[in-house]
């Protein structure tokens, strides 16, 4: 024990045998210590092929941010900063231009729910060079279970999304698979980004590449199919959502000029990633939707003032029944009846097709149990005729009404060959 510390002992001590007590309670913690350093260092040397960086912060996630408390070696290889120019600050010295915010809003969202959190964006080194970080993000808990830090893992991936693009752009081959097939194709990656797409969707959509690889792949779509799309991509991507599926949208061409397209998707499980590829048909009526533009002199935008969504509020009553108590302005232009014909009793089921009522009440019943949820069916027009819609639905907060099991949902009707633009 050094010489320092002895007399700092000593001068605490009213006796020698104070002075041996003393003495014994300091080496036993200074042995604890040791032996918990040791404890790290194993625990990061047997994670050191899985992660680059370790690094711990404090709780609290509001401004100015978690605090950071501890960061191994491989931090300080990986970002340039060193243990003492980080301890004490946020990791939002991390973050730049090029850090996706909705990442970073997905990442605090979790957060606060007391949610790990796994997902990647562009952070910046000391020096400003770029790079693309991995986050593996866990909560630390005490004995009694409550979160008291955040550890992070973190993985320098930078190289491996170079590789993986140009193996992509290997394998893909789109510009000379559009001659050879004349198909239209993207693919998204499990954050929504735009990983490539070939001249067809280029040119279909107006954009350069350049600008689609800075989009998520739901800023193509209208407002009212945005936040139904962006959902799937919340969580892990799921087999049930992309694989082998078929969907009809509308797109939104740069112009802003409509396009209702049919996409078929599959699943593409390369090495350390997942790609969606998204086969496009575009079906829908541009040439004659332009022809009456021009003679009518109107905008493209003049097209989604159209009536082709209402919103709907629907509530249960005591038996367990549906009923409507809520149909907005929209809804005569698109059905050809008056809201009164709807609202209130058996309402509801008169507007459904029959031998779609079983998927219609499943869909509903997954919003009364609290959950988001997006269904294809056929409702009813004045002339008899069946039209197919898309309805996301979603529940009513309690800010919203005073109904816990209240439904709202805005239906979009596709458009088709045999509907008058």
């Amino acid at each position: 024990m050094e010489s320092k510390v002895t007399k700092a002992l000593k001068n605490c001590s009213k006796d020698e045998a104070s002075y041996k007590k003393l003495k014994e309670l300091f080496e036993e913690q200074e042995q604890k210590a040791e032996e918990a350093e040791k404890r790290l260092n194993l625990l990061e040397a047997a994670i050191r092929n899985d992660y680059d960086s370790i690094l711990i912060t404090e709780l609290e996630l509001e401004k100015p941010g978690p605090r950071i408390v501890y960061v191994n070696d491989g931090f300080e290889k990986l970002s340039g900063y060193s243990k003492e120019e980080v301890i004490g600050k946020t990791p939002r010295i991390l973050q730049g231009s090029k850090t996706d915010r909705e990442t970073l809003d997905r990442l605090k969202k979790n957060l606060k729910e007391g949610k790990a959190f796994f997902g990647q964006a562009v952070n910046y080194r000391k020096d400003g060079s770029e790079f693309i970080m991995q986050w593996d993000i866990h909560p630390l808990r005490d004995k009694q279970g409550n979160i008291t830090h955040w550890v992070s893992y973190q993985h320098d991936i930078t190289e491996r999304k170079r590789a993986e693009e140009r193996l992509v752009n290997t394998q893909i081959e789109f510009d000379e698979m559009d001659e050879e097939s004349k198909r239209t194709l993207v693919d998204v990656d499990d954050n929504g980004n735009i990983v490539m797409a070939n001249k067809a969707f280029r040119e279909m959509v107006g954009y350069e590449l350049d600008e689609l690889q800075k989009m998520k792949v739901w800023d193509l779509l209208p407002r009212n199919f945005r936040q139904s799309l962006h959902g799937r991509f919340e969580h892990a991507i799921k087999q049930e959502d992309f694989n082998d599926k078929s969907y009809r949208v509308l797109v939104k061409h740069k112009s802003g000029a409509p396009l209702q397209v049919e996409i078929n998707t599959k699943l593409m499980n390369l090495k350390n990633k997942t790609l969606i590829r998204a086969d496009i048909k575009n079906i829908s009526l541009q040439k004659k939707v332009l022809r009456k533009l021009s003679k009518r002199n109107t905008k493209f935008e003049k097209i989604f003032k159209q009536a082709t969504d209402f919103t709907y509020h629907l509530k249960q009553d005591e038996k367990g029944h549906f009923y409507l108590d809520y149909l907005s302005e929209s809804f005569p232009e698109l059905t050809g009846f008056y809201i009164d014909e709807f609202l209130g009793k058996d309402g509801w089921h008169k507007l459904i097709h029959p031998d779609d009522m079983d998927k219609a009440r499943q869909h509903v019943q997954r919003v009364l149990n609290g959950k988001s949820s997006t269904s294809e069916y056929r409702i009813v027009n004045k002339d008899g005729e069946f039209i197919q819609i898309m309805d996301y639905a979603r529940p009513l907060t309690e800010s919203e009404t005073n109904e816990i099991i209240g439904v709202r949902g805005a239906i979009t009707v596709e458009l088709s060959e045999e509907q008058p633009s």
